[in-house]
């Protein structure tokens, strides 16, 4: 028998006294300090001291209306697009920067990993309010120039709050092989997956004004969010998914694609759209030009992505996502995925989809807000996955087999709330997203695959990295990380765990009451970690940076043990010391020699006050024969092998069984 989270303990019939050690021999945590522009932005009223947006928050506004023209034999992309930019800021803005991603690939770049050269991204031309701009980076008058991925644009008229400019712009690119760091790309000649194909707005927001930093190839993205129009023009017998819901079906697939699609599209079941029967043209219109124009648009997202594909297998179906728009009615999503026949595996995807849309909606309280979500499978572009608003690009999972195909579609589909629709830095802080989207699906897998624990793989690669000593603190800039592995545990495997721990101290209930209320008050804003921190702590009703700072600024460890256990009588005292320097409440369980466990909880203010050891007595009935410290595993301890008492060494048998 395992204890629920020892929150609540049966101690009927016993009899308990505590006594905590006063010796302040322990470096005790202080709180939490923001930087100064975050303070800044409290007081201006954008954000506030308890973690919601302020009555004064605001965000800019942006609309894309965007064309590409994808020549697949050659692997270039032709694009153009308008670009209408409205400041809702209070400042006046003389310069507007735009990211250009693809210049990753130029030659000489600063780079944290090899990249495939290309050239990077041609811009043929900018106007920007019908006055085009010189490429000049050394005028003091109206031009644009380019530095690494930023692109600056100099105007004539700074825009004053309130105003819109239109920005005209017209680039070509070489499409890599294996793109951004494997996050786009083309392979085999029958598909190209393109992300970070546009010249993208940088963010401006109330704290730190522009966000410039070079995308390098690790730490990722951090986008605002706009309208999308978009126009994919590609030879016929390409079938293309994008971002934002198709406005011409009729015009692109053949008329018994579409037919398909629409009844897929209405079914719980999984049926294919197309098959090896249905590759190139057979499955599309036909055009007196032998090109199709795609045209897709979406509303409020932070990114498009497209993909073009010849030769893959369509599969769809549709799944709930409960009630999107209040009215008690419940909603539906479509689900799509794409995959070539060396895949196999990838016949479970929709299931795998399906699920996790479901799931993540309910679990997040936040009901999936898109027309579709899907799954395109790119085996030499990526070997993991990578996400976008309704789209995400994995690898086929042939050498890792089907529970962690569906574990990464898991984890790719839960980004589709942080930082999707919750837009978080990730550049800066990619522990907000990578960490919330790796504890939901570890939530997804618990629910997917029951009976084993999922959060504990995470705990265990992290307190293994601990114990080396080779991690970096989770709050630190996630550029600059001493090593891709310290990247990797502060990004992933340590907030997830961290979550957990936290909702072990607070309790399922509230936790996730959070967690909720974190997603709906950010949803389409952008938050900074202590908007996070103070929503908790709101929610709560708790000061937690006894939490925060050992756990996200500093590298500090938990390491709790039993010291001893002495029996006089009817009376137990048992004495835990705490050997790191993260102070957490111990949970304990101790068995009696009639078999009944029972539970009991060591608060953290115990070690608030720089004590080592807290001892407490037990009087019981029945002699006290085993204690075990955290016996469901739910906090981090880095040495376990302190964590057990046993009345009988030699009479060692599973924790709360009886004869």
């Amino acid at each position: 028998m395992l204890l629920a989270g020892c929150a609540a303990p049966n101690l009927a019939g016993v009899a308990q006294t505590t006594h905590i050690e006063q010796v302040a021999n322990r470096p005790i945590p202080w709180e939490i300090t923001p930087p100064i522009n975050y303070q800044q932005a409290v007081l201006r009223g954008t954000r506030s001291p308890t973690g919601e947006p302020g009555l004064n928050h605001w965000v800019q506004e942006t609309d894309y209306v965007l064309n590409a023209r994808v020549f697949p034999l050659s692997g270039v992309l032709d694009g153009s697009g308008t670009v209408t930019y409205t400041n809702h800021s209070p400042a006046t803005l003389a310069q507007l920067y735009m990211e250009i991603t693809q210049n990753f690939h130029l030659p000489g770049v600063r780079r944290a990993e090899a990249a495939e050269v290309t050239g990077g991204m041609l811009v043929r031309r900018v106007v920007v309010q019908g006055e085009e701009l010189p490429f000049d980076p050394f005028s003091e008058g109206p031009h644009y120039r380019i530095s690494g991925t930023n692109m600056i644009l100099t105007l004539s008229q700074p825009m004053a709050p309130g105003e819109t400019v239109t920005i005209d712009i017209e680039w070509r690119f070489d499409i890599p092989r294996v793109g951004a760091g494997g996050r786009m790309g083309r392979d085999r000649d029958n598909l190209l997956f393109l992300a970070y194909w546009y010249p993208t707005m940088a963010v401006y927001d109330d704290v730190a004004g522009w966000h410039t930093e070079a995308f390098t190839g690790i730490s990722e993205f951090y986008h605002g969010f706009a309208d999308y129009d978009i126009t994919v023009e590609i030879p016929e017998g390409w079938i293309v998914a994008s971002t934002g819901e198709l406005q011409n079906p009729e015009e692109v697939l053949a008329p018994h694609i579409l037919d398909r699609a629409h009844a897929a599209w209405e079914s719980d079941s999984v049926l294919q759209v197309i098959g090896p029967e249905d590759f190139g043209e057979a499955g599309t219109a036909m055009t007196d030009d032998g090109l199709l124009r795609w045209r897709f648009v979406a509303e409020n997202v932070r990114d498009a992505a497209f993909s073009a594909t010849k030769q893959s297998i369509w599969e769809a179906g549709r799944t709930s996502v409960g009630d999107r728009n209040g009215d008690g009615e419940e909603d539906f999503t479509r689900i799509n995925t794409f995959y070539r026949e060396e895949a196999p595996l990838w016949a479970n995807v929709t299931e795998y989809q399906q699920h996790a849309i479901r799931y993540h909606s309910a679990n997040t309280g936040f009901a999936y807000p898109w027309p579709h979500m899907t799954a395109v499978e790119g085996a030499e572009i990526i070997g993991g996955g990578m996400e976008y608003p309704m789209m995400t690009l994995m690898g086929d999972y042939n050498a890792r087999g089907d529970s962690a195909l569906y574990n990464v579609t898991a984890h790719e589909l839960a980004h589709m709330w942080i930082p999707m629709i919750v837009s978080t830095n990730e550049r800066q802080f990619s522990w907000i997203d990578e960490g919330f989207t790796t504890f939901h699906e570890n939530d997804a897998r618990m629910d997917y695959h029951p009976g084993l624990n999922h959060y504990l793989p995470d705990q265990q690669i992290y307190t293994t990295v601990a114990r080396q000593r080779i991690e970096g603190a989770i709050m630190r800039h996630s550029g600059y990380h001493a090593t891709p592995l310290a990247f990797t545990i502060a990004s992933y495997m340590k907030p997830a765990t961290m979550l957990a721990a936290l909702r072990a101290v607070l309790g399922d209930e509230v936790f996730y009451e959070a967690t909720r209320t974190f997603i709906a008050d950010w949803a389409y804003k952008h938050p900074y970690p202590w908007d996070l921190f103070n929503t908790f702590e709101r929610v709560s009703g708790r000061d937690l940076d006894w939490f925060w700072r050992p756990w996200y600024y500093e590298t500090w460890t938990l390491d709790q043990a039993i010291e001893a256990v002495q029996v006089e009588g009817g009376e137990t005292t048992i004495t835990v010391r705490d050997n790191g320097l993260a102070p957490m409440p111990v949970f304990l369980g101790i068995e009696l020699e009639s078999g009944e466990v029972i539970g009991r909880r060591i608060p953290v203010t115990s070690w608030l006050n720089g004590a080592t050891t807290a001892s407490f007595t037990l009087a019981t009935d029945s002699p006290v024969v085993r204690v075990v410290i955290d016996p469901e595993n739910l906090l981090p301890d880095v040495d376990i092998s302190n964590n057990n008492w046993l009345r009988d060494e030699e009479a060692l048998t599973p924790y709360g069984s009886s004869d």
